[in-house]
Formats: structure tokens, C-alpha cells, sequence
């Protein structure tokens, strides 16, 4: 077969280089985010099971809340709109303090855009206002949440009563430093806030046309609640006084070397100006904490709370105890105390409870360390025995865990947000400080795994 020669083929020629292509002449698919999209898709499928929200829920689904329904007046058969569940809100509150979140604009802000607060929302209505005004209007509920989650942890084991540490630690409080005010500066102010009230009185008569009838209200209601707190600070003008007092009786000591006119905060008449840790002075509340070791494990377990507006630990220990005890139905074996806690008379009452009191005892002034464990005049039986056991390697031993232990339940709180309280008066104050305790103590629930 003949073979028949191919035509030759010219090369091959390149395509002229394209320009690059410029953005308005592209042809891309641009987002369209004004469009209404139907996402086929429901709440409960936001989280995954072993989600830290769903366990949250779980755990307290587990303890009687009725006390937060009390005040619901909104009941079955009776007219009027049904109220936003508590249990959810008790659940909001709860999981944004374990990360730290102490707004309720926030936390308003987060079960709109955050999936794990959306859950536990559930769909249900609420604004800032009432989450709010729910974490401080309920203190005896959040006080009983407390002992409940208590006696849930006794009852599994996880902690025990054996050894209990106390300590207190000043929390800075929302007021300024120049809102104290000297008695006749807090004279002058009341005078002022009620020459206000009444001149916003009078202009309700003959209403500013510019002046909508929502601003005239809350501008009443500012001038009102400014009397109430001036008057307040001056209430408690003797306190403070007998305060200064006290420091004045000292001053013979070397211990103060300046003593100033009673001053109280018109903005939280109940803070006080204490020695921060930085060595500052600031406003601040002092915050009492009890904390039980957990069995076995180097972490603890807030069995009390109580804030109190006095700088000292004094005094502090005998009604902490009470309140363990309370919650508890049992006293603590062993209470490991700070230096500031170990008075005489508290010694003594304690230990006539059955409790074994550590405590360190103070070198007495211009005595040598060898007296430092002897007994002395006025001593009770009960601190006898205190100073003895206190000299003993044995004692030593068991309290050096207090440093731990409350070290340890100090740092909890601050890491869930305590650093300051946002709240103003004792009793609000308080009752965030049980909200802190409640979520620290469900954590350890959660990490026990019961």
C-alpha cells in the first residue's frame, strides 16, 4: 500500500494576550442581602448536644425554681398576657455569667445574634429592662438556689464540710470618689434635689411644648431617685461617723496618721472608701466568702456569701459559719481562718459549736516570738486551746490549704466577671454575689459529672 505524504502544517500561531478583565465588566454572581430568605431550620438544631447551654438547662431543670414564679400574677384562667418564663431567664443569667457577661444590654443584645443565648431564649419576649430588673429582684430565690445546689453536692459527695476557709475580698463599687460628700455638702445637695422635684412639679402644670411627656417623666423620676440618695447619705452619715470613730482610737497606735470628716456617697450611699489589694483607695464593698473543699479535689465549693460595707474581716466569721450552717444543716468541722477573723470572742463561740478553729495568732507588740503561743489574761478556755494547737507542726500543715482554698474561690469570682459590681446598694449587690456563687457551684456540679 502506497504511502501518501501529509501537507505540511503551518505552526501554530498565538492568541493575542487578553487585557485584564476590570471589575464593572466582570460577570459574577454579587451578594444580594436585601433578599428574603426561608431557612427551613429550628432552634433545637443550633447546638450540638454536648453543648455547655444544654447542660446548663439540664441542671437546673434538676432544682425547684417555684420561688421565681411567685410574683408571676399572670395565672391560668384569668385574664391578662402570659410572663416570660424565669426558668429561661434564670438559664440566661446563669450561662452569661459563666462567660463573664455582666450587661443586660449585652446579654439583651446576645439572645438576638448568638445561637447558644438564642436556644435558651427560646423565642420567648424580653428586652434589656427585664433582664435587669430579674437579677436583683429575687435575692431570697437566688439565696435558696444556692443552699439547693449545696445540698445536691453534699448529698453526692462531691464536697464534705471537713474543712472550710474564709476570706474576704474588696470589690470595687459603682461610685465615683468625688460623689462623697461631707454632712453639710449632703445639706446642700438634698435642699437642691428638692427644690427640683418641685420645680419639675410646677412645669408638669405648664408643660414645655418641646419637652415630650416621656422626657418630663424620666426627668422626675431622675430628680426623685437623686433626693432618695441624698437622703440615704445622709442616713447614713452616724455609721460612717462611728467608723471614723474608730479610727481615731487607733491613731495612738502609729497605725493611722490622718483622720478626715465622715464623707458618704451620694451616688451608692452604702459603699464605702476601703485599701484596695493595689494599695489604692477606691470605693468598695467587701465580700465575704466561704468555701468547702470538694472530696478529693483541689478545687472548692461556695457554701456562703455575705458583702458587708466595713473594711476589716472582724467580726465576719461567727455569722458566716451561721449562715453554713443554715444552708447546710451542719456545722463545719474545721474552719481555717485568716488573721483578721481570729477574734478572741469568736474563737470561743466556735469552738463551742464543735468546730476546730485555724487561725494564725498574732505576735503581740514588743514581745518575743517565744510568747507568741502563750496564754493571756482574759484568754477562754477555747483559745487556750487555740494558741496550743496553733503551736503544733500539725496545725501549721492544715492551714496552709486556706490559701488555696480561698485563693482559689477569690479567683473564680473575678474570673466570672466580679472585677466590679455594676449594681449599687448592699442588697443588689448581694444578691449579684449569690448570682456569681450559684454558677460556680453549677460548674463544679457539671465538671463532677452527677
Amino acid at each position: 500500500m502506497s504511502q501518501t505524504a501529509l501537507p505540511h502544517l503551518p505552526d501554530p500561531v498565538e492568541p493575542p494576550a487578553r487585557p485584564p478583565t476590570l471589575p464593572a465588566m466582570a460577570r459574577v454572581r454579587r451578594a444580594v442581602r436585601n433578599q428574603v430568605e426561608w431557612v427551613a431550620r429550628d432552634l433545637d438544631s443550633l447546638l450540638p448536644p454536648d453543648h455547655p447551654a444544654r447542660a446548663m438547662w439540664d441542671l437546673l431543670e434538676q432544682l425547684d425554681l417555684d420561688a421565681f414564679y411567685a410574683d408571676i400574677q399572670a395565672v391560668l384562667d384569668r385574664p391578662g398576657q402570659p410572663a416570660t418564663d424565669p426558668q429561661v431567664l434564670v438559664a440566661l443569667w446563669v450561662y452569661a455569667t459563666t462567660e463573664g457577661v455582666s450587661s443586660a444590654r449585652q446579654l439583651d443584645r446576645l439572645t438576638r445574634e448568638h445561637d447558644a443565648y438564642r436556644w435558651l431564649r427560646g423565642g420567648v419576649p424580653l428586652n434589656y429592662h427585664m433582664l435587669s430588673d430579674f437579677r436583683v429582684a429575687h435575692p431570697t430565690a437566688v439565696d435558696d438556689l444556692l443552699s439547693q445546689i449545696l445540698a445536691v453536692l453534699l448529698y453526692a459527695g462531691i464536697v464534705t464540710l471537713a474543712q472550710v476557709a474564709q476570706d474576704g475580698v474588696r470589690v470595687r463599687a459603682s461610685a465615683g470618689a468625688a460623689s462623697f460628700r461631707r454632712k453639710a455638702t449632703l445639706e446642700a445637695c438634698l435642699e437642691q434635689a428638692k427644690a427640683r422635684v418641685q420645680q419639675l412639679a410646677q412645669q408638669r402644670e405648664h408643660p414645655d411644648p418641646t419637652v415630650t411627656k416621656r422626657q418630663q417623666a424620666a426627668r422626675e423620676r431622675a430628680a426623685r431617685e437623686r433626693a432618695q440618695r441624698v437622703a440615704q447619705a445622709l442616713a447614713a452619715l452616724p455609721q460612717a461617723a462611728a467608723a471614723k470613730a474608730r479610727q481615731q482610737r487607733t491613731l495612738a497606735t502609729g497605725k493611722r496618721e490622718k483622720v478626715t470628716e465622715p464623707r458618704v456617697s451620694t451616688t451608692d450611699p452604702e459603699a464605702r472608701i476601703m485599701k484596695m489589694p493595689d494599695g489604692g483607695f477606691r470605693p468598695a464593698y467587701n465580700l465575704e466568702l466561704a468555701t468547702a473543699k470538694a472530696a478529693g479535689k483541689a478545687y472548692g465549693i461556695i457554701a456562703g456569701v455575705a458583702v458587708t460595707s466595713e473594711g476589716t474581716d472582724a467580726n465576719q466569721a461567727v455569722p458566716m459559719e451561721e449562715q453554713v450552717h443554715q444552708r447546710t444543716d451542719q456545722h463545719p468541722s474545721a474552719l481555717l481562718l485568716d488573721g483578721g477573723f481570729a477574734a478572741r470572742e469568736a474563737i470561743t463561740t466556735l469552738t463551742g459549736r464543735g468546730i476546730t478553729v485555724y487561725a494564725p495568732v498574732r505576735l503581740p507588740r514588743n514581745k518575743a516570738e517565744a510568747e507568741r503561743y502563750l496564754p493571756k489574761a482574759g484568754d477562754s478556755p477555747a483559745v487556750v486551746a487555740w494558741r496550743e494547737r496553733m503551736a503544733t507542726t500539725e496545725a501549721k500543715a492544715v492551714y496552709k490549704a486556706r490559701g488555696a482554698l480561698a485563693e482559689w474561690a477569690n479567683a473564680q469570682v473575678r474570673h466570672l466577671g466580679l472585677s466590679h459590681f455594676t449594681v449599687r446598694g448592699i442588697a443588689k449587690v448581694t444578691t449579684v454575689a449569690l448570682w456569681i456563687a450559684v454558677t460556680e457551684n453549677l460548674l463544679r456540679w457539671l465538671a463532677a459529672g452527677t
